[in-house]
């Protein structure tokens, strides 16, 4: 390792580490948290005794590693990129990653102008498959957008597919949206969101825990979902088999105690039987920003409740529709007929028909009364009469 790290340089021991260690490894992270970031530097620097939890041949696999760390070129190379590195302790660091314990980031690689802490405290992510439907896209980027517009920001993982669409449905809204990598900041992943992940850089922010210039791997996939678990206050699934990466994410979430939600699909759609399994158990069926924005919201941001239109027959009082009921749907009734069907008196009956009459719901035929063309449409769920 070219330079020296002095033993109170907390930022560069923290860049340094992040080439020795991967990701998540609780074992570093108990070494952390248990002799300090200078000392498990300087074992590392100067192969000195062996940390405890690690075998003999990953020892020596860690130690090559921390030869080839240049923590201060990392830095420049990043300042080069317009990426800071966000650690521990630092004012924009989001506290809500302390909860992933000895798996917390050693730091977080930062790429845009906003503050990360403060989007973080109203975030949500929405995650799901790569090769999604058009019902998934549609669902993620109209969730997306409506969070946005309710001043939430979205946070997902920059892949094709759900990823994708939630990013652009929050930029389209002209809202925040935040991409978690699995690879250096400064090389976007997927190639073919090149263009997306930069636009995020500039209206959002892009972030992650792996050094300028370091490439995705898959287990990097599945621990970079623990970040977006623990940075927002909760997940959303739209669509995931039974073996997706982001049910990953979902389950992180529990475990956090944070919200998880899904967004239901066909019942013969193999993309929706991950979230349909989420949602027998533990997570809250949402289908629109409103529902999403109820369970993570504060105290009082309740969805509007959901009904059908309103039809004329139901500004009837009860006893009218009781009446209006009771009519055949062919044929004239007597007055005497209608009132014990109605179980109510004739005289009452023969009033509330006149009343019926006179909103165009029936018609006299002789000594009886029968439903209008209209009202039979009405009473069969289409439009009734005005």
């Amino acid at each position: 390792m070219s330079g020296v790290i002095k033993p109170d340089d907390e930022l560069l021991a923290r860049v340094f580490l992040t080439r020795v260690l991967e990701p998540g490894d609780e074992v570093g992270g108990r070494w952390v948290r248990e002799f300090g970031v200078g000392e498990v530097v300087r074992r590392l620097v100067e192969g000195g005794r062996r940390l405890p939890g690690v075998g003999g041949k990953r020892w020596q696999g860690l130690l090559a590693r921390a030869e080839t760390a240049r923590p201060g070129e990392d830095l420049a190379v990043a300042r080069e990129a317009g990426v800071r590195f966000v650690c521990p302790g630092h004012q924009e660091w989001p506290g809500q990653l302390d909860d992933l314990g000895d798996a917390r980031p050693l730091g977080l690689w930062v790429r845009g102008r906003a503050g990360l802490r403060m989007w973080a405290l109203k975030s949500v992510a929405v995650v799901g498959a790569r090769a999604c439907t058009e019902y998934g896209a549609h669902m993620a980027a109209t969730l997306a957008a409506g969070l946005a517009e309710q001043g939430w920001v979205v946070v997902s993982g920059g892949a094709y597919g759900v990823d994708g669409a939630a990013h652009r449905g929050a930029l389209g809204a002209g809202g925040a949206t935040v991409a978690v990598l699995a690879c250096g900041v400064d090389r976007p992943y997927p190639r073919g969101h090149t263009q997306l992940i930069s636009r995020i850089a500039e209206q959002g922010l892009v972030i992650g825990e792996l050094p300028p210039g370091d490439h995705p791997t898959p287990s990097r996939f599945i621990l970079r979902n623990r970040v977006i678990a623990a940075l927002t206050r909760g997940t959303v699934v739209v669509e995931a088999a039974h073996r997706s990466g982001s049910l990953v994410t979902a389950r992180a979430a529990q475990r956090l105690g944070r919200h998880t939600m899904g967004v239901p699909g066909p019942a013969t759609s193999g993309l929706s039987a991950g979230v349909h399994e989420l949602l027998r158990g533990e997570a809250a069926l949402v289908t629109d920003a409103a529902d999403v924005v109820e369970l993570v919201g504060d105290i009082g941001q309740l969805a509007p409740d959901r009904r059908g239109p309103v039809l004329p027959r139901d500004l009837l009082e009860p006893a009218a529709r009781q009446v209006l009921a009771a009519l055949p749907g062919g044929q004239a009734a007597r007055p005497d007929e209608i009132a014990r069907r109605a179980q109510t008196a004739q005289e009452d009956a023969i009033a509330r028909l006149y009343e019926l009459r006179a909103l165009g719901y029936v018609e006299r035929h002789g000594d009886g009364w029968k439903l209008t063309r209209q009202a039979v449409m009405s009473v069969r769920g289409g439009p009734g009469p005005c």
